[in-house]
């Protein structure tokens, strides 16, 4: 496979790969335009066919973590304003009290480790994109085949 790749075919896997942080710019452009650019290109070379499906794959499988993360997080947000508000009082019909009760704020420690683990898989997933992206590139770049970890293959 080596002695069929150009370094054009090169040159199109690796900004395939560096298209995805299109989304910093476009909404859903590392979806997009890595969508484009593969699909454009995947008849001239089974090279960028491979690259651009693992892009497109990675992508996919990190929305996918991150909303999953986010669906976890929703019963943490709602339980800790829960202790925080107070709402004890919601059962009776004619009084609508609210009241913000202070001392709970210091027993919000093992809600707050919640958080701080919530907090780092999501800077966790941020750095795995960003960090594997840039690998992907260059391996590319340099004419190699690369996987990225923790890909669910949606395209095969």
């Amino acid at each position: 496979m080596d002695s069929t790749i150009t370094q054009n075919h090169k040159n199109v896997a690796a900004i395939i790969h560096a298209s995805t942080f299109s989304k910093y710019l476009i909404p859903f452009g590392n979806f997009l335009l890595p969508l484009v650019l593969w699909m454009s290109n995947k008849k001239n070379s089974p090279f960028v066919e491979y690259h651009g499906k693992q892009a497109i794959n990675f992508q996919v499988s990190i929305l996918l973590y991150n909303i999953a993360l986010c669906i976890l997080a929703v019963p943490l947000a709602f339980f800790t304003t829960w202790d925080f508000m107070g709402f004890t009082n919601l059962s009776e019909l004619n009084t609508h009290s609210i009241d913000i009760n202070f001392r709970n704020i210091f027993n919000l420690g093992e809600y707050l480790i919640l958080w701080g683990v919530f907090g780092t898989l999501a800077l966790g997933l941020f750095l795995l994109n960003i960090i594997c992206t840039i690998i992907a590139a260059l391996r590319a770049h340099e004419g190699i085949l690369y996987r990225y970890p923790f890909t669910i293959p949606f395209l095969s």
